[in-house]
């Protein structure tokens, strides 16, 4: 519908330079610029690496993501960007250009939480989210369990890892069996030709006792590395595909056992799974048989969107206008720790008209019309 808030998003929490456009719940673009490359032959992410990645994007991915939207910057009723959490170097790269563009353009900012949007982004996939909705995301940075009555003022954490997120568990192990980085994608191939049934591997937090909502996955990682030590130590073959089966299913194990616990307690019959880890398409099928027999509808995007994107800011940013949540300040910076209970940064003294200088307009609004 042409009358729907037609929004711009910018995702520069981590290592994906991800710029969405979205007019309500359609998608009408999403350009990512990945760095994954120049992070793989540390094993992980660095900062100043992905900070210096985002830079280079940054200009090229917006005009891209302009020209697959087939809109002119001009037409958009805001922009949204991640303003945390994440690592503090690459959000601010994102927030930077967040500002800049909106206050050339005079359109409103919003800055929102990156754990709200992962959630908010299914909705460009299945339509509005039920409300209330909970939310089970894990990620390489997050392991969450979330229950949002409102994506845009309400959501409520119930549990997180105490720990390892699920998606690091995924790249550590991924090292140890030198199966190189990211690790989630290579230990889902592996594991589809082994048996999960191979070794017993401990699931975490899962005792009578222990925290329900909670998650922990170091003590896993743990066992898995000290298993594949012992076989190396006395000379013996790893079988990687049924480590990397029997590891996954612990995890994917207490992942949908605790999600669908949370449903049941709180009487919520929708769950929604994102986050990169939400890819994975083990987690997939398990959650899709217990919420069957659990009489819960589970709602997954498509594994594009699971990962960072700008699609997801951009769908929380065009309900924010939907809502007419206010606008973020100018002073808006980023929060490496954003609270999730934050869906976003609203300000108080916001006024999109005092972008619209003449001057401002001349010398770069024109350059940013795509």
């Amino acid at each position: 519908m042409a009358d729907e808030p037609l929004v711009l998003g910018i995702e520069t929490s981590c290592d994906e330079t991800g710029v969405g456009i979205v007019r309500g719940h359609t998608l009408l673009a999403d350009a990512v610029a990945s760095s994954v490359d120049e992070h793989a032959r540390y094993g992980g992410v660095v900062p100043e690496v992905a900070s210096r990645a985002h830079l280079e994007a940054m200009v090229p991915t917006i005009e891209r993501a302009l020209k697959e939207a087939g809109v002119a910057a001009s037409d958009l009723d805001g922009i949204a960007v991640t303003a945390g959490p994440g690592l503090a170097g690459a959000l601010l790269v994102g927030v930077s250009a967040a500002k800049a563009y909106a206050y050339a353009l005079g359109k409103p900012l919003y800055g929102v939480n990156h754990l709200a949007s992962h959630i908010c982004v299914d909705q460009l996939e299945h339509g509005a989210l039920p409300e209330p909705t909970m939310a089970l995301l894990v990620s390489g940075g997050h392991s969450s369990l979330l229950l949002s009555s409102d994506i845009t003022s309400d959501v409520r954490p119930l549990g997180a890892t105490i720990d390892d997120a699920a998606g690091e568990a995924f790249d550590k192990i991924a090292r140890v069996l030198n199966l190189g980085f990211p690790g989630g994608p290579v230990i889902d191939r592996y594991a589809r030709e082994g048996d999960a049934e191979a070794v017993a591997f401990p699931r975490g937090l899962t005792g009578p006792r222990d925290a329900p909502y909670d998650f922990s996955f170091s003590g896993l990682k743990t066992a898995v590395a000290r298993w594949i030590e012992a076989r190396r130590n006395a000379g013996e073959e790893v079988p990687v595909a049924d480590v990397a089966a029997s590891f996954q299913e612990a995890v994917v194990d207490v992942l949908t056992r605790k999600a669908v616990r949370a449903c049941r307690d709180e009487g919520v019959d929708h769950l929604m799974i994102g986050g990169g880890v939400a890819a994975n398409s083990r987690l997939r099928a398990l959650a899709g048989e217990r919420c069957a027999a659990a009489g819960i509808t589970l709602r997954v995007p498509r594994p594009k969107l699971c990962t960072d994107n700008g699609a997801m800011v951009a769908a929380l940013g065009a309900e924010m206008v939907a809502r007419n949540r206010a606008p973020s300040d100018w002073d808006l910076s980023a929060d490496s720790s954003l609270p999730v209970t934050e869906p976003h940064v609203p300000g108080t003294s916001h006024d999109p008209a005092h972008g619209t200088h003449d001057h401002v307009h001349e010398t770069s609004a024109g350059n940013l019309h795509g």
